[in-house]
């Protein structure tokens, strides 16, 4: 009786933790910033956002380094003018 209760009582803990970690990764999903244009970005990352960070930019140098961010990079993909994984670089 005492196995069959630890078991429940660990299936379930397992399931509220996972529920409760789902609801946070879609809360922070919502959060992403879309920008309209690259001023906009510039004025909350001057270097513009990379979706990696060791990806490099094909344009050359640049004057700021670019922020590292997946979910606001594939947010603001439409941006990245030459298709190197920077959007908005300066």
């Amino acid at each position: 009786m005492k196995k069959v209760s630890a078991v429940l009582l660990t299936f379930g803990l397992v399931v509220s933790l996972s529920s409760g970690l789902s609801a946070e990764a879609k809360t922070s999903v919502a959060k992403v910033k879309t920008y309209k244009n690259c001023t906009e970005m510039h004025k909350d990352y001057k270097g513009g956002v990379s979706r990696a960070k060791n990806v490099r930019n094909k344009g050359g140098k640049t004057r700021y380094k670019p922020h590292v961010s997946k979910a606001l990079y594939d947010a603001n993909k439409k941006s990245d003018r030459d298709k190197d994984l920077i959007a908005c670089e300066q």
